[in-house]
């Protein structure tokens, strides 16, 4: 059963994948985030953006826990994927050159 379930969630993962692919427009990106998160979870992943853009340019935890109200955990966390992840330096990197 195991098994089947995880084909099952490589299957919706591509899914979800593909559908992010798919979008054009910031208007897209925003339809799609309302009907999929709640504003809350849409607003706390924008602030871990807002984080993850703080620490590349160089702000301290005091400094963005003051700007963004984050808790001290998630920017530790976000500080880690920053550090070792690929996504917010790959795509926050593409954003500053452009």
């Amino acid at each position: 059963m195991t098994r089947m379930n995880n084909r099952a969630n490589e299957e919706e993962l591509h899914d979800l994948y593909a559908l992010l692919l798919s979008l054009k427009t910031e208007q897209d990106c925003a339809a799609l985030l309302e009907d999929l998160c709640t504003k809350k979870e849409v607003a706390a992943m924008a602030q871990r953006v807002r984080a993850a853009r703080l620490l590349l340019s160089g702000e301290t935890y005091e400094q963005i826990i003051a700007q963004t109200d984050i808790s001290s955990a998630t920017l530790s966390r976000v500080s880690r994927c920053v550090q070792y992840g690929e996504g917010y330096r790959r795509f926050l990197g593409k954003q500053a050159e452009e």
